[in-house]
């Protein structure tokens, strides 16, 4: 492999981890749990932007703390998921771009 073959990998790489880390502060994801009684909005890094509770959740947990905890954990971890999930399909289709092959060959 020659340099120049390796300099435009490097610089490709680069950019795949510019346009990484671009996604990952602009991907959301929102899940809901107790039927839309809590509602946790995530980042692509899986840091909670927003937790919203409706007023009505701990008249619905019959005032149990640790059942309103506990729909609180599953609303943020699957909002982590689906982040996850974009994240997945967003990286798959950037290095579908890259054509490794023929940097390679």
């Amino acid at each position: 492999m020659d340099m120049s073959k390796l300099q435009e990998m490097m610089g490709q790489a680069q950019h795949m981890q510019e346009q990484m880390e671009q996604k990952l502060a602009t991907t959301t994801a929102e899940a809901t749990s107790g039927g839309g009684l809590v509602t946790a909005r995530v980042n692509g890094k899986k840091e909670l932007l927003r937790l919203k509770i409706d007023p009505n959740a701990l008249a619905a947990s019959g005032g149990d703390v640790e059942m309103l905890e506990d729909l609180i954990t599953a609303a943020i971890n699957e909002a982590g998921r689906k982040a996850d999930d974009q994240m997945q399909a967003a990286t798959s289709g950037m290095l579908g771009g890259m054509d490794l092959g023929k940097l390679l060959g």
